[in-house]
């Protein structure tokens, strides 16, 4: 079996003679992605873990991952992908995604985080994958996102995923001949100064809106425990390529912070104890907490379910947390049953958040993005003037002034440090200054805080085919409903900040004075550190919540 011509199935048949647009790049805080200014709007797209699969054929059998025909199987596969299976994705579902994208969402976004797997799965049997095919549908999906997004002067952020490699989940040290077909893959992407990390280890940052916020991508393979040609983070191993972007990561957030700017942190594999080695997860939880002043929030894919977690100070130690607690979803409810109570008296210096996307993929469930909103009140949305908008060197500077009243040093050492097996732990090490400040856009609603997402979902995926165009509905939100519309009593249309813009929310939201909504079932007035506890806490003892979450987080299937 011959696979499609991967460019002109992804895209246009003009696709590979796009030139690149430029990425905006570190440091310089006037870059002209366009010829007119680039408005600003408040809202980002996460995407993830789109699998193109060029042996995909409708009406084979899901034993066949959905590549052979078998007349016995009662749910052959569907035109547009196959629900609740272990099939990858059509063109025909990511051509549709894309170009649903192109013209619904990318003149109302930002930016775009885009956190990996790009290449379908290794299950097949009789059509293994190989290398050369990896590169092909990674180039083709990055000529699309070049295609859709960049040439608008909008700034793409990937990341690499296991499946983009081969073996997956397996990546040695850099320099060496996958990162360096990235580096030419990517190279719209990645600015010029992260040409020197990318090349040793596919990481890198970026400034997403010029001086203000920047996205640092990570190669969480280094930190994958499934990675086995890595070390782990080894404390008494400098050279490892997990501890190395580690030392990148902590200089990055130090430049980032001395300049008073803002940072999201995207990756494939969300950070967990199940998920990181050893040694490479409680320093990433410690750098996250101790940049908290700095650090908006963590982007992920991968597990294909969405859903949030913490990072927080307890898991900095020298022993772990019980490391399964049954179904994710469960060990999800009891960590959060573990906050401490009243809300009041939590520490929240002690947290930061993980957000994880569902996937384009409908493996094993149904293809899903992600639109967030964050706060962009007071400023001129010009980024062409970003850099010297009054309103923003008002912010940097009321920063700076109280940088320096907020700082402390943690100490996590135990008992166990002072044996000779633990002394070499990265736990047991001193510990530098943390950072937190209650003011800051991570714990308290301002400028680039993250206010909230909207989920939008194929429910009916197996109903569309060559004469029924597929759709992309929203499953939910977490903004509260007074939130879509300005004020009734002002009607202030001016100065508010449109969460989702009102043409693509159902007919049922367009107008203002709706008093309840099945699409509102969270009401967050924003996505700060307190309002993600606050929510954790209400899901422990609101069972209908609860039953809602896990309803959201496995899109009417079940945990796989």
């Amino acid at each position: 079996m011959r696979a499609r011509s991967l460019i002109f199935t992804l895209g246009s048949c003009c696709i590979a003679s796009l030139a690149s647009p430029t990425q905006v790049v570190l440091g310089t805080s006037q870059v002209e992605l366009q010829s007119s200014p680039r408005q600003l709007h408040g809202r980002f797209l996460h995407i993830t873990d789109i699998h193109p699969d060029p042996f995909y054929e409708p009406g084979a059998s899901q034993s066949s991952a959905c590549h052979r025909p078998d007349f016995k199987d009662e749910r052959p596969a569907g035109y547009y992908g196959t629900p609740y299976s272990f099939c990858d994705s059509p063109f025909s579902l990511t051509n549709f995604t894309l170009d649903f994208l192109d013209e619904h969402w990318s003149s109302e976004i930002d930016f775009v985080i885009w956190t990996g797997d790009n290449a379908r799965h290794d299950n097949d049997d009789d059509i293994p994958r190989t290398l050369d095919e990896i590169y092909d549908l990674n180039r083709a999906v990055a000529k699309r996102m070049e295609h859709v997004f960049l040439k608008k002067g909008i700034p793409v952020v990937p990341s690499l995923g296991n499946n983009d490699i081969w073996p997956h989940n397996r990546l040695s040290a850099g320099p060496n001949e996958i990162i360096e077909e990235f580096s030419s893959i990517w190279s719209a992407f990645i600015p010029p100064t992260s040409s020197a990390s990318f090349h040793q280890g596919a990481y890198f940052s970026t400034e997403i809106i010029p001086d203000a916020v920047a996205a640092i991508s990570l190669n969480t393979l280094y930190f994958y425990k499934k990675n086995h040609a890595v070390g782990g983070c080894d404390y008494t191993d400098p050279k490892d390529p997990g501890t190395i972007q580690l030392d990148w990561l902590e200089e990055q957030l130090e430049a980032y912070r001395s300049r008073q700017m803002q940072v999201w942190i995207t990756g494939h594999v969300p950070p967990s104890e199940a998920n990181y080695f050893s040694e490479c997860y409680p320093r990433f939880v410690e750098l996250n907490l101790r940049f908290q002043d700095t650090i908006l929030g963590n982007l992920y894919g991968h597990l294909n379910v969405d859903h949030f977690s913490f990072l927080d100070a307890d898991e900095i130690n020298t022993s772990s947390k019980t490391s399964s607690r049954g179904t994710l979803f469960e060990t999800l409810i009891a960590d959060f049953s573990e906050i401490p109570a009243p809300l009041e008296d939590t520490r929240y210096d002690d947290y930061a958040v993980v957000n994880v996307n569902a996937a384009i993929v409908p493996n094993p469930y149904i293809p899903s993005f992600r639109i967030f909103t964050y706060n962009i009140t007071g400023l001129s949305t010009l980024t062409k003037d970003i850099g010297s908008d009054p309103y923003l060197q008002m912010i940097k500077a009321t920063q700076r002034r109280r940088a320096l009243n907020h700082e402390q040093v943690r100490t996590f050492k135990k008992p166990k440090c002072e044996h000779k097996k633990f002394r070499n732990a990265w736990r047991c090490q001193p510990h530098k200054l943390w950072h937190s400040d209650s003011k800051s856009p991570s714990r308290h609603n301002s400028l680039w805080s993250p206010l909230g997402f909207a989920q939008f979902y194929m429910p009916r995926l197996e109903e569309f085919d060559q004469t029924h165009n597929p759709e992309f509905e929203l499953e939910y939100m977490t903004f509260p409903l007074s939130s879509l519309h300005p004020d009734e009593e002002t009607q202030d249309v001016t100065n508010h900040q449109y969460v989702i813009p009102l043409q693509l929310l159902p007919e049922e939201l367009r107008e203002p004075g709706v008093v309840e909504s099945e699409y509102t079932p969270y009401e967050l007035n924003d996505l700060t550190i307190p309002s993600w506890l606050d929510l954790a806490t209400r899901l422990t003892k609101n069972k209908e919540l609860r039953l809602r979450f896990k309803e959201f987080m496995y899109m009417g299937g079940v945990e796989e």
